[in-house]
């Protein structure tokens, strides 16, 4: 409830003061245009984590090896995408807090830390996927060295987070900036393919090709729907503009959906340039085995030229780039809110790329290691979508904002679907 205005020492006898209006209020008086930009952004810092390095070595070997089969998944990945992240920003706006805190103030002391510990494996496994990504596009571009091209990735990380540091808006731009580069490059290659469209439009049927197309699935889904961002897009809302009463948050939520469903529309529709140029460009040349990222610039190269291969890499570099920041952002988030402790960026930032780091420094195959950090991180998402769905559901926590009925079943089909499929790989691996 809103305080009584208070008496003015300047007003006449018996007037009152006014509060001050609101951001919102303000923004109301602004045209159209300017009074939608400002309220739009948190969605293209978490949609950013969807086009990740992971998502371009997934893509790419599900493109090359079984052609447009598995373009439905990238579809259904992403419209399960924008469910969930309208989810986690509306949690930010209706209580003020994000998902870790809602966690640790509504759930047990040993369920709490569990959904902590496994957060933060899910966390190596997100760099994993970015370090390696930046570091093989900087190797690509400029010949560094892997294991030196990961140090570099770190430093740029830090550069792009210090943003934060002069207020949410900078970041913001310097993120949704890298994503606009991101399409261009996969528009560009986009130009100098010939898509079959018959076989683009029988890839949205559901099907698979094979024990490897399942795994691979896994790994797109991984790629998309990724853990650490259904933890921070509730911290990139909770406190961006204060709402004042239930009509103010339900304005806001109105533009956070219009913003996920941008952001996310952008992001699904890279995705879907990633498989269908590999599919064209390789499946459909009979190159069935480019299994690296490495071998698909090559093959740029070779069949659409030099532009096109920089364009690729180009993506890829603004990739590693944009998601390891935002990596680094979700993991203090999380470390925060489930156990209230910070620690310093560079502490951080050293133990959870560790990982990636040993991965270049023993010459591993880079994207198979990509590929398998993407399965892992699908193993990971019941345990940010569950928690979600259960307190999003609750009047008490969520308030006006709570979730109708028709919502909390979908997404909780959603988790189970995702639960069972990996429960699935998982036979079709060790038992099948």
């Amino acid at each position: 409830m809103n305080p009584p205005p208070t008496p003015s020492p300047h007003a006449g006898a018996g007037a009152i003061a006014l509060p001050p209006p609101s951001r919102l209020e303000e923004l109301r008086s602004r045209g159209p245009l300017k009074r939608s930009l400002p309220l739009l952004g948190p969605a293209f810092v978490a949609a950013i984590a969807y086009v990740d390095p992971g998502n371009f070595a997934t893509n790419i070997a599900g493109g090359a090896a079984h052609g447009y089969v598995l373009l439905w998944v990238i579809v259904v990945a992403n419209l399960m995408g924008m469910l969930i992240q309208n989810l986690s920003a509306k949690v930010g706006i209706a209580t003020g807090r994000n998902l870790p805190e809602l966690c640790r103030e509504h759930m047990p002391r040993p369920v709490s830390v569990g959904l902590w510990v496994q957060a933060e494996l899910i966390a190596m496994a997100t760099d994993l996927a970015e370090f390696v990504g930046a570091a093989i596009a900087l190797n690509l571009l400029f010949g560094v060295p892997l294991f030196t091209a990961g140090l570099m990735t770190a430093v740029v990380a830090f550069a792009i987070l210090a943003l934060q540091q002069r207020g949410y808006r900078r970041f913001e731009l310097a993120i949704a900036a890298l994503m606009g580069i991101i399409l261009m490059g996969f528009v560009y290659d986009a130009l100098h393919i010939d898509g079959n469209a018959a076989s683009i439009a029988g890839g949205l049927i559901p099907g698979f090709d094979g024990k490897d197309s399942v795994l691979l699935a896994v790994g797109i889904l991984g790629a998309t729907v990724m853990p650490h961002v259904i933890y921070l897009h509730s911290a990139l809302t909770q406190d961006r503009i204060k709402p004042r009463d239930t009509s103010e948050r339900k304005l806001l939520l109105r533009f956070q959906r219009i913003d996920v469903f941008i952001a996310m529309g952008v992001a699904g529709l890279i995705n879907m340039s990633m498989l269908i140029i590999a599919a064209s460009v390789f499946h459909d040349a009979g190159l069935s085995n480019v299994d690296t990222i490495q071998e698909a610039h090559t093959g740029f190269k070779e069949l659409l030229g030099g532009g096109a291969a920089l364009a690729f890499a180009l993506a890829l570099l603004s990739s590693g780039f944009a998601s390891s920041s935002v990596g680094t952002y979700a993991g203090q988030v999380v470390m925060q809110g489930f156990i209230r402790r910070t620690v310093p960026l560079a502490v951080r930032r050293l133990v959870t790329m560790t990982p990636a780091l040993i991965v270049l420094a023993l010459g591993l195959e880079p994207t198979r290691s990509l590929v398998i950090s993407q399965v892992v991180l699908s193993f990971g998402i019941p345990f940010a979508l569950i928690p979600l769905v259960l307190l999003t559901r609750r009047r008490d926590v969520m308030g006006e904002l709570v979730n109708r009925r028709l919502t909390t079943v979908v997404a909780g089909t959603v988790a189970a679907m995702i639960v069972a499929l990996n429960v699935f790989l998982l036979y079709q691996t060790f038992a099948g």
